[in-house]
C-alpha cells in the first residue's frame, strides 16, 4: 500500500520527464529581452533557450529595456550559436542562424514615462504581426520590461486573444512600473503569468550538493561545451538564470494551465481579470522567503540534467 502511494505521489513528476521530449506540436515563443543591460544573466537564459530552440517556434527575439542592451547582443549569441550548430543539428530540428536572426527586433530602448505608451517600437511592431499571423497562442517570455508588449496591446488590443504573456518580474516591473500597471489596469482579461518571486527557485534552493552546486554545475558541463559554453562561462561563472524558468515552464507540464506542474514553476488563479496569475504564497512553498520558489527547485535535478545533456551535444566528436 505504502508503495503504491508513493507512485502515485510522484505520477505528476513522472509525467513531467516524460513529455520533456515529446513530439507535440512546438508552441510559438517570442522571447523579450534585455540581453546586454545591467545583469549578465540574461546571457546565461539565451544560451540555454538557443541549446532548446528545437523544442520551439521561435517567432521572435526582441531587444528590450531596461538600460544599454540592444539587439547587437542578441545577435553575439547567435554568433556563438552559428558554431554549435553544425553539432546540435544533428540532435533534432534546430532553426538555422539566418532564420533567428531574420526574427531578431530591436524592441524599445527606454522605459515607459508616461500612463500609458505614446511609441510603437519595431518589436512592439513584431509582436502585433506575429500574433496576427496565426491563431495559434502565441506565448511572449519577457525577461526584461514589459515594454514591448504595453506597445504591442495598447496600439492593438485584439491581439490579446492570441497572446500568452509569462513575465519575469521584480526588478525588472521596479524599472518600468508603469508599462505594468498599465497592462494590470487596462487589460485584465491578458492571459498573463506575472513570476515576481517563483523564479528565485531557479538558483535558490533545491539540491545544490556536489556537481549541482551553482558553479561546479557551470564548471563541469557549461564551460568548454561549444562556444555558447565558452560564453556563458565568460560572461557569469555560476548559475543564476533568473530568466530560464520561463523556458523551463514550456518544456514541462500544459503551457496553456499555470496551475498545472511545471520545470517553470506552477501558479495560481487570483481575482484579477480572467486569464491572470501569480505566485503561489503558500508557506510550504518559500524559499528564502521567495513565494512559489520551491515550485521550481524542486524540479532542479530533473532540469539540470536535461540540459547537461545537450550541452553535450556542442561537443565535437573526436
Amino acid at each position: 500500500m505504502q508503495y503504491l502511494l508513493f507512485l502515485f505521489l510522484l505520477l505528476p513528476y513522472l509525467s513531467i520527464c516524460q513529455t520533456v521530449e515529446s513530439n507535440a506540436p512546438k508552441s510559438r515563443v517570442i522571447v523579450s529581452t534585455d540581453i546586454g543591460g545591467s545583469d549578465p544573466d540574461d546571457y546565461q537564459s539565451m544560451v540555454h533557450f538557443l541549446v532548446y530552440s528545437d523544442r520551439f517556434d521561435i517567432e521572435g527575439l526582441i531587444s528590450s529595456p531596461p538600460h544599454e542592451g540592444r539587439k547587437k547582443h542578441i545577435e553575439e549569441v547567435l554568433d556563438a550559436y552559428a558554431k554549435d550548430y553544425p553539432q546540435l543539428s544533428q540532435h533534432g530540428d534546430f532553426p538555422t542562424t539566418e532564420e533567428l536572426r531574420h526574427v531578431t527586433k530591436q524592441g524599445a530602448v527606454d522605459s515607459l514615462t508616461f500612463a500609458e505608451p505614446t511609441e510603437l517600437s519595431e518589436g512592439a511592431e513584431w509582436i502585433i504581426r506575429k500574433a496576427k499571423e496565426d491563431e495559434q497562442p502565441l506565448y511572449v517570455l519577457v525577461w526584461g520590461s514589459i515594454t514591448d508588449v504595453a506597445q504591442a496591446v495598447h496600439a492593438d488590443p485584439a491581439i490579446k486573444k492570441n497572446l500568452r504573456v509569462y513575465s519575469i518580474g521584480s526588478w525588472n516591473t521596479r524599472l518600468d512600473p508603469n508599462s505594468r500597471d498599465y497592462l494590470y489596469q487596462n487589460h485584465p482579461d491578458l492571459w498573463w503569468v506575472e513570476n515576481n518571486t517563483t523564479f528565485r527557485g531557479m538558483y535558490m534552493g533545491g539540491i545544490q550538493e556536489g556537481a549541482y552546486e551553482n558553479t561546479a554545475f557551470v564548471e563541469k558541463h557549461v564551460k568548454g561545451h561549444g562556444a555558447l559554453g565558452d560564453l556563458f562561462w565568460e560572461k557569469k561563472k555560476d548559475i543564476k538564470m533568473g530568466d530560464t524558468p520561463s523556458v523551463l515552464y514550456m518544456l514541462s507540464g500544459d503551457p496553456s494551465d499555470p496551475t498545472d506542474e511545471s520545470w517553470g514553476g506552477t501558479f495560481i488563479k487570483t481575482t484579477h481579470g480572467t486569464h491572470y496569475w501569480a505566485d503561489d504564497p503558500k508557506p510550504e512553498l518559500v524559499e528564502n522567503e521567495r513565494s512559489g520558489a520551491k515550485t521550481v527547485n524542486r524540479h532542479r535535478q530533473a532540469y539540470l540534467d536535461d540540459w547537461a545533456k545537450r550541452m553535450d551535444w556542442t561537443l565535437k566528436k573526436q
